[in-house]
């Protein structure tokens, strides 16, 4: 028999879909007890999504598919057979390698809109910069970047020189503190981030294009004076987390906006906001571990420059942070996700 697959797709696509969930629902809180209806519902999907992957075979053309249906099938098949005596709310490593990476792929669209202000910002700040140099002083929030470029990395070279002689450096005893100053304040910036949501949108928008103001102003201002390995050695240890967490913030703010204004979906606003109150703390979650790190390799890293730490290795180092990063979110807790032409259609 040869199989219509954009027809059988259609028809599996929403039970696929609603055993998926209830199994998410059953990941979340494993104390969780389904009532005997959703019981009933469980095993039709179940055996249902068993049949599909029966009739679906070893079709060599849909492997993801195929593995998309095992998995499904093996999830609700532990879930049938699973005993469970000491039930735990929260399991952090399998929410970590499994559940968040997953969640931020499922609203991809929404990181790729906070990456895109982002860029705008940036844009606009380096643009600022090239028509009016004291536009730097407006910009600009901090102190030790309203410095020129060239004047500041001979100072922190010179620091660098005296501390490899012994001297002590000026975070000495206090990185710990430092470091959780800037966690802490990190994790407001986010959280205000992903609370801006509820003006729809516009809020998180206008943050995000000012991060990205103030990160494009700094980077051409130390291209121009030709100290590009200085920064790169100097922002990518951290930043290379730090900036990623701020935007999976964004992420989660668009996210809530979305939820907002519900175009279309035809549910009350109450039952749209629980629906994606999971997926909020799980991305604001994320970016707060992310933060949590960044603050760490800042104190202890970033803020260490040449010939304490050569600028080689701090970037070697925040490249291969980045990288890895990368990697995580985008192949982490793989085969337990719905296939792009089964959330899409073909």
């Amino acid at each position: 028999m040869i199989l219509d697959l954009e027809k059988f797709i259609a028809e599996g696509r929403q039970g696929w879909r609603e055993l998926e969930a209830l199994l998410d629902r059953l990941d979340r809180d494993p104390a969780l007890r389904l009532g005997l209806e959703e019981v009933k519902r469980f095993h039709q999907l179940y055996q249902r999504a068993s049949a599909d992957l029966a009739r679906l075979g070893e079709l060599a053309a849909e492997p993801e598919l195929r593995l998309y249906l095992e998995s499904l099938v093996a999830r609700a098949f532990g879930e049938v057979h699973e005993s469970r005596r000491r039930p735990h709310r929260f399991a952090p490593l399998r929410w970590l390698s499994g559940t968040f990476p997953r969640t931020f792929r499922r609203h991809i669209r929404a990181f790729q809109l906070a990456v895109a202000m982002t860029l705008l910002g940036g844009a606009i700040g380096a643009g600022l910069l090239t028509l009016e140099s004291d536009a730097k002083e407006v910009l600009l929030p901090f102190e030790h970047l309203l410095q020129d470029p060239s004047e500041r990395v001979a100072k922190e070279e010179a620091a660098g020189v005296k501390e490899l002689s012994g001297e002590k450096g000026r975070l000495e005893g206090r990185k710990m503190t430092f470091s959780s100053y800037l966690m802490t304040h990190n994790t407001r910036v986010s959280i205000l981030c992903l609370a801006m949501g509820v003006t729809f949108g516009l809020g998180t928008l206008v943050l995000l294009f000012y991060n990205g103001v103030i990160l494009g102003a700094v980077v051409f201002d130390y291209l121009r004076a030709g100290e590009g390995a200085f920064l790169a050695g100097w922002l990518l240890p951290h930043g290379s987390v730090e900036i990623p967490a701020v935007l999976l913030a964004g992420q989660a703010g668009l996210v809530l906006a979305g939820a907002m204004i519900g175009r279309g979906e035809g549910i009350a606003l109450r039952g749209r906001l629980r629906r994606i109150g999971p997926d909020l703390v799980t991305l604001i979650g994320g970016a707060a571990l992310l933060l949590i790190w960044a603050g760490f390799v800042e104190s202890f890293i970033s803020q260490h420059h040449q010939p304490v730490l050569p600028y080689g290795l701090k970037i070697g180092f925040g490249a291969g942070q980045l990288l890895l990063l990368a990697l995580f979110l985008a192949r982490a807790g793989r085969g337990g996700e719905i296939p792009e032409e089964v959330s899409r259609g073909r």
